[in-house]
């Protein structure tokens, strides 16, 4: 009997041995694609000779040194390599060591801002439904994932909701896509103005929507109005590029695809690559300042913030993204794959929508494509997906409650960049082995 604490107390998974490329191998010697990267973290892959190395060094050097006395040349050097590639006006990086603790630094940074600059009564955030942003109480809270919240709701901060972008879901007949993301982003408005301007302080979202909907990306000219509408009032835009960000989606930062510069970005899982638990919050000139001229202090803060083992292996991972040209390589592979996908499942019965950028992709799992009526949800084809894939050497990251939160099933894709082109066809072949088992 294991003594660890997992994820399923009823079930015990194989033991990992050994991970080369864009494979894992357990115990046993069988291997596994890593076709979700996790959860879309092992973008390099595993084993990664430079990255091992950089952490190897820095160990010689100096493991840890708590931020309350010194910084560190990693993290000094990696905050500088972020700012030299953020989108215009970000200036600053506060470095935790994953997705929840980056949006609950945000949240709180974009609190003190505002009590900051004497506006106390902006307290509240609005996020969209079917949105994920993490699991502490505060990431949680914006969620919009009803299944992670709904045990937890009584000790939860009362967060406002509005649509997501959803195309495949939520455009009407009549709508053009331009039409459809202007109605939606509107709704952010609406709700400002519900709840009173001078009292929301941040509006929070996914640029790319991953684990809860499903590789989502907006439609064109969505974010620039939401962008307008929170200048407007005055609110701060938090992008939460945790999954889709650091290359994912086919640029560094998923927001360089929507035209527009936030106020506070989230990273983590790619900034990484599994090497080390990283994370890190980013915030304009104009936000650090507010709190500089202030108190001079973020009332925040954890033990392993700018750990300079973690910030050392974030450090090569965002040089190889770089520098050996990931990011196209992003774009070429999500290309093909795509197109493999749309390919082989384009007309499958129970395919009705294949979306995603770069090599963040999703197909949704439908009992009629006509209709777009999904699965009764006691059937957990998610989880019968997810097992059949894993049986067939494939690692993928299905998920259940697709449109409210209880209906639907889709299956995200999230392979390491460095994948190869015979490799699209090994993924192909093998979502083909699990769908056919699960729907047969």
């Amino acid at each position: 009997m294991s003594h660890v604490f997992g994820r399923n107390t009823r079930l015990q998974p194989p033991v990992v041995s050994g991970g080369e490329g864009c494979y894992l191998i357990d115990s046993t010697g069988k291997r596994y694609f890593d076709g979700s990267g996790g959860a879309a973290v092992s973008c390099l892959g595993h084993g990664d000779a430079e990255v091992t190395e950089a952490i190897k060094a820095q160990l010689d050097q100096v493991a840890f040194a708590h931020t309350g006395f010194f910084t560190s040349q990693p993290a000094e050097q990696l905050a500088d390599l972020l700012i030299a590639n953020a989108p215009e006006g970000i200036e600053q990086v506060y470095f935790v060591s994953g997705g929840s603790e980056a949006v609950e630094s945000a949240l709180k940074l974009a609190r003190q801002y505002f009590v900051e600059r004497g506006e106390p009564g902006r307290s509240r955030v609005i996020a969209r439904r079917q949105s994920y942003h993490g699991n502490t109480l505060g990431a949680l809270a914006v969620g919009g994932n009803q299944w992670r919240r709904e045990q937890f709701a009584p000790i939860l901060i009362e967060s406002s909701y509005v649509s997501p972008c959803f195309e495949y879901r939520g455009r009407g007949d009549d709508e053009t896509a331009l039409e459809y993301g202007q109605r939606v982003a509107n709704e952010l408005e609406t709700e400002i103005q519900r709840l009173g301007p001078d009292s929301v302080m941040a509006f929070i979202a996914e640029p790319v929507v991953g684990a809860t909907l499903g590789a989502v990306p907006p439609v064109e000219g969505y974010f620039k109005r939401v962008r307008e509408i929170c200048d407007k009032h005055g609110v701060l835009l938090i992008l939460d590029e945790v999954m889709c960000g650091m290359g994912r989606t086919g640029s560094l930062f998923a927001s360089e695809q929507e035209g527009i510069s936030p106020d506070i970005i989230c990273i983590a899982k790619g900034l990484g690559g599994g090497y080390q638990p990283i994370g890190a919050m980013m915030c304009s000139k104009t936000i650090f300042e507010t709190i500089k001229r202030g108190s001079g202090f973020f009332q925040h803060g954890h033990t392993y913030i700018a750990h300079p083992t973690a910030c050392a292996a974030g450090l090569a991972v965002l040089r190889a993204i770089l520098q050996r040209g990931l990011v196209a390589q992003v774009n070429l592979r999500g290309n093909q794959l795509m197109s493999a996908l749309n390919d082989t499942f384009g007309q499958h019965a129970h395919i009705g929508d294949i979306r995603g950028r770069g090599l963040f992709l999703a197909m949704e799992l439908v009992a009629d494509r006509d209709s777009k009526e999904p699965f009764d949800p006691e059937l957990r084809l998610n989880q019968k997906f997810k097992a059949a894939a894993f049986d067939a050497g494939l690692a993928c990251y299905p998920m259940g409650g697709t449109i409210d939160g209880k209906h639907g099933d889709h299956i995200l894709l999230a392979p390491p960049y460095i994948m190869g082109e015979n490799q699209v066809g090994e993924i192909v072949e093998k979502l083909a082995i699990a769908l056919e088992k699960v729907l047969d």
